[in-house]
């Protein structure tokens, strides 16, 4: 065309034209990495419609509140989770509502809706999670209804989660809880025919046979009798290969610091004078029914994370203290008849009612996220002892 210089392409700017696709390129599959779903545009193509289908997550509302170690969110997990970059989450734990006959307070779908129901969350926890991260399950039991029948929902879920979505069992445990009251009544209580009913599985799932995990920092104190052992080994042991098969040498007398612990793990959930639950009664609010005790969740954070790592609980109502890590912590929670916003009363040290309140309001306000401070003291597992007045004497007894 007649004024229109011809355009010839050297060695430079083919140069620059090969790393700016290179670059394109590493672009492109960090999104894809992080769980964008970026289309590739036809080569020359100018029409920018052509990016409608491009699917990138929106971002995480507001927080409810937040502490120096993480955040609580309100919202549908559903919702929620894929708004997380891919393969950004070391640890998942959640104690959902369990498939119970007797409607519950915070909501619990029947039995037969309940695997469905779960199972619902199978791929955007999976997609979040770390390729070395792990997935923590904790599941009660419970009966068919109207029989004497124990209900196969909780490994019916387990292995739906293996078979269809490709977790690993990484190990099974066992959650047994001493103070549960005698249930279900119509069995126990009053025909008498099947016993208590305290154990819950805790199923440890992964996306890789080797999900991060280290033991040691979890050991069990030793016995009264393995600690005499240590003391003066040839006394009470003699190395050789044992019936079983087991060949027990002289490092069986090492002293490691304690116990392997074994995967029945006997927590009570005593709770009854927690600051958490004083603070809620202060400020007329219900506290949640179903908490588990802080001791469940803390074993598997210390066993399956380290510090710095980012770990997220599900249904936040029902989430662990985790305050005293120095970690990265996120929660999601439903809003409902039971706030989330009163779990924010778990991050609080003693405060005079009328601060309570403030801090309630706050928390039920648009004024979000509210910042929750508390000094950082040493956690204490064990509950306080309460003195019970001496009940006063009968007249004619006597007593010696």
């Amino acid at each position: 065309m007649a004024g229109r210089r011809s355009f010839k392409a050297d060695e430079s700017f083919l140069e620059k034209l090969a790393i700016g696709a290179i670059g394109a390129r590493a672009v492109f599959a960090e999104m894809v990495r992080q769980g964008h779903k970026p289309v590739e545009l036809e080569r020359g193509s100018m029409d920018y419609r052509d990016c409608r289908n491009t699917d990138m997550p929106a971002a995480l509302p507001n927080p409810l509140y937040t502490t120096e170690h993480g955040q609580a969110y309100v919202g549908d997990s559903l919702d929620l989770l894929p708004r997380l970059p891919a393969d950004s989450v070391d640890l998942v734990i959640t104690s959902p509502p369990f498939a119970l006959q007797r409607q519950k307070e915070y909501g619990n779908a029947t039995e037969d809706a309940h695997v469905d129901w779960l199972l619902q969350f199978a791929e955007p926890v999976k997609r979040v999670l770390k390729p070395a991260g792990s997935f923590v399950l904790d599941l009660g039991g419970a009966y068919q209804s109207g029989r004497p029948v124990r209900s196969l929902y909780n490994f019916r879920v387990m292995l739906r989660l293996c078979d269809e979505h490709g977790f690993r069992l990484a190990e099974e445990f066992f959650w047994h809880n001493p103070a549960k009251l005698p249930s279900p009544i119509e069995w126990v209580n009053k025909r008498k025919i099947r016993a208590k009913d305290s154990v819950n599985t805790v199923w440890w799932f992964a996306k890789t046979d080797f999900p991060k995990a280290d033991v040691r920092r979890v050991l069990a104190p030793y016995s009264e009798r393995m600690k005499k052992l240590l003391e003066d080994a040839e006394s009470f042991y003699r190395p050789k290969l044992r019936p079983s098969g087991h060949d027990v040498s002289r490092r069986f007398a090492d002293n490691n610091g304690g116990a392997i612990p074994s995967n029945l793990l006997q927590i009570p959930n005593t709770e009854s004078n927690s600051p958490y639950q004083r603070h809620c009664s202060t400020v007329g609010v219900k506290p949640h029914p179903a908490r588990f005790p802080e001791k469940l969740p803390t074993f598997f954070v210390e066993f399956l994370t380290d510090p710095g790592d980012r770990r997220m609980s599900k249904c936040e109502v029902r989430s662990p203290n985790l305050s005293h890590f120095d970690t990265r912590n996120s929660s999601f929670g439903i809003r409902h008849s039971l706030r989330p916003a009163a779990s924010a009363f778990r991050f609080v040290d003693e405060l005079p009612p009328e601060a309570l309140v403030a801090l309630g309001s706050r928390l039920h306000s648009d004024d979000l996220p509210v910042k929750v401070n508390r000094q950082q003291r040493e956690l204490v597992l064990k509950e306080k002892k309460t003195a019970y007045p001496a009940k006063p004497r009968r007249k004619g007894v006597r007593t010696t």
